[in-house]
């Protein structure tokens, strides 16, 4: 029986993410434009993984089973978006953050990987506030916090009904402008059937047509699944 490895870095779990990142081998920007990147998925994270890494200097083909990146389910989500900024002041962290997160989901999660997405919140909420996202704000400007699921704190940055919908549409104008300037090449209407796996490591996916039925593959350096 195979054994699933979530290839989770050795170490105290406070420093696994940032160690392994501290660590690894960086990319002459002069070389990037050599690095096809594949990411399959075009909703909150594909979209948004996709036209970052188009603005880092790589080379994205970006795969969609829909015939529009708006028609992702990222759209359905309503309540929020958690974030350790600690904005009004009630004793928020990255730890309680973390330990919410972690109860939330019954135990069930990978803790390094939710400490990790603990650590990086307050840059995931800068990063939708740049592409254009309209987080809802208080009277003084600044963005409001709501107490939501459960958490210690008010922690959940919102707008209000419809934060999905503007995480998505935020997230979508980046990827937008990343195909306009033809640093993302963006295919709609296909369906991924297999990842091609070489070595270890994912080197390009098999996807189907969806309009023509055609079976095709589809090479690159690396590969990002960010399909929900």
């Amino acid at each position: 029986m195979p054994i699933i490895d979530a290839k989770i870095p050795a170490g105290q779990l406070a420093e696994k993410w940032t160690n392994y990142k501290n660590t690894q081998k960086l990319v002459n920007p002069a070389n990037k434009r050599r690095l096809d990147i594949i990411v399959v998925g075009t909703g909150l994270a594909g979209a948004s993984a996709a036209a970052s890494l188009a603005e880092l200097g790589f080379n994205v083909l970006n795969f969609c089973i829909q015939d529009s990146p708006r028609r992702a389910h990222s759209i359905a989500a309503q309540g929020g978006i958690n974030a350790a900024k600690n904005y009004p002041n009630d004793g928020d962290s990255v730890e309680r953050l973390f330990h919410d997160t972690i109860k939330g989901g019954d135990y069930r999660a990978r803790e390094a990987n939710v400490y990790r997405l603990a650590e990086v919140s307050n840059s995931i909420i800068d990063q939708c506030v740049a592409q254009g996202v309209p987080f809802a704000r208080d009277y003084g400007g600044l963005l409001a916090n709501r107490s939501f699921g459960g958490a210690q704190v008010s922690r959940t940055f919102y707008a209000r009904g419809q934060t999905g919908q503007q995480l998505l549409l935020g997230a979508y104008s980046a990827l937008s402008r990343q195909v306009g300037k033809g640093t993302v090449k963006l295919y709609t209407r296909y369906e991924m059937l297999d990842l091609v796996v070489i070595d270890g490591r994912a080197r390009g996916i098999i996807a189907r047509n969806l309009v023509t039925g055609k079976v095709e593959r589809f090479a690159a350096h690396a590969v990002v699944v960010g399909t929900g």
